[in-house]
């Protein structure tokens, strides 16, 4: 790539950083809202649980499987509708974030509800022992333990929201994967692939750094 298409290319480059960051932030924000009371309500109405009820976690986690079992590109198909409807565009990083979200919510809703599976048994039934109220148990018990694997959980939840970003690229959405997409595929620009494709690599590396930093931090202090 020479100084005069570097210089040209920037501008594009910046806005689609931006685009990306929109998508991204908007999804996980939504992913944390109701993706993680979602796990939560997985976990609690499974068999033997405090809030025990078979067919509303089975209701729960077929929607979740019927969303994880579709291709994200699919996904973004489907929901074109619904993205029509919610944000008045079918194209675009606003009108992405409804598939994005779709696609979070239930990707963290299961990581959710597999870190609490891991919390020792033992200490629920001491606090059930001790007559503490399903309130105070999910937020003196279940939180604090199952907490350095919400946030490594939510860590893999960026890293394939940035991926799926990227994808979003294909129909439209905009960011980093439409750019590579309109020069790399369409224009041959090789240079400018090899940029996109560094610049996804850096993000999902300094996202994968800062969940584990967060996430060993936590269990130190427990």
């Amino acid at each position: 790539m020479d100084s005069i298409s570097l210089v040209e290319f920037l501008p594009d480059l910046w806005t689609a950083t931006v685009e990306t960051g929109i998508m991204l932030g908007i999804s996980l924000a939504l992913a944390l809202v109701l993706g993680l009371p979602l796990g939560f309500l997985l976990f609690l109405t499974r068999r033997g649980m405090l809030l025990e009820n078979r067919a509303l976690h089975i209701i729960g986690g077929l929607l979740i499987n019927f969303v994880r079992s579709l291709p994200f590109v699919i996904l973004l198909i489907l929901v074109i509708p619904l993205s029509l409807v919610v944000t008045g565009r079918s194209t675009g990083p606003v009108a992405a974030t409804v598939p994005l979200a779709i696609a979070s919510i239930a990707f963290y809703a299961r990581l959710v509800e597999t870190s609490l599976c891991e919390v020792n048994t033992g200490l629920l039934e001491a606090s059930l022992a001790m007559g503490a109220s399903t309130g105070l148990i999910i937020r003196q018990v279940l939180l604090p333990e199952a907490l350095p694997g919400l946030v490594r959980g939510f860590t893999v939840t960026v890293i394939s929201l940035i991926g799926y970003s990227a994808m979003a690229g294909v129909v439209g959405g905009g960011g980093i994967g439409f750019l590579a997409i309109n020069y790399g595929y369409y224009r041959y620009e090789t240079a400018v692939m090899i940029v996109t494709v560094i610049l996804l690599i850096l993000l999902v590396q300094a996202v994968q750094s800062v969940g584990d930093l967060s996430a060993n931090r936590i269990e130190k202090k427990k």
